[in-house]
């Protein structure tokens, strides 16, 4: 065991999500990997057991520096509205700077993987659902302090900005345009708008 901390596991992981990434899973060999990993091929199978159980590694990876971070970070405000709006503007700010269009390493996954390998497809839709869940405890949240309308159903709100963040990730691999990926999330958001009172 102690041959694995001859390298830098946190430097060879992030290598391998920047190949997983680039590449996408089947276009990605283990010689590849074990270059970005700066690591020999025999290293990378003692550590990780192979290809497969790398890339759920690097999922892992992946998702507690992309998506875990930003939420953990948006609900520490306590403002559970805005930490939503927030959390959709910052997915647009992250694929309009994503200069070679890689696009989301768990939405990828989800097209080109999750399809051809049940037990990724479920580690793929795992991370996918804490999203999920964290608009709906944000939902929940802001119903509870008047910020959004009270009749407002979480669970099936929360699936279709899940959907929508799905649908900002494919679309800006094609057309980066920042109006266009703020139109679709428009509508979104006003689903979370308070109805003004009339005026007596």
């Amino acid at each position: 065991m102690g041959r694995l901390k001859e390298f830098d596991q946190d430097k060879a992981i992030d290598g391998a999500v920047d190949c997983f990434w680039a590449r996408g899973y089947e276009a990605t060999s283990v010689r590849d990997l074990a270059t970005h990993m700066g690591i020999g091929g025999a290293s990378l199978y003692n550590a990780y057991g192979g290809k497969r159980a790398l890339f759920v590694a690097a999922l892992e990876r992946y998702a507690n520096r992309s998506s875990r971070e930003r939420i953990a970070r948006l609900e520490a405000t306590g403002r559970p509205r805005q930490a939503i709006e927030a959390f959709l503007a910052e997915i647009i700010d992250r694929s309009l700077k994503d200069r070679a269009r890689k696009g989301c390493l768990l939405v990828n996954s989800a097209l080109d993987v999750a399809p051809h390998d049940a037990e990724i497809g479920k580690v793929v839709a795992g991370y996918l659902e804490e999203i999920r869940a964290f608009f709906q405890r944000n939902i929940e949240a802001a119903r509870r302090a008047g910020q959004v309308p009270r009749d407002i159903d979480a669970a099936s709100v929360s699936a279709h900005l899940l959907g929508i963040l799905l649908g900002i990730r494919v679309l800006a691999r094609t057309r980066p345009d920042r109006a266009l990926l703020e139109s679709v999330v428009r509508p979104a958001l006003d689903l979370l708008a308070v109805p003004a009172t009339p005026k007596a």
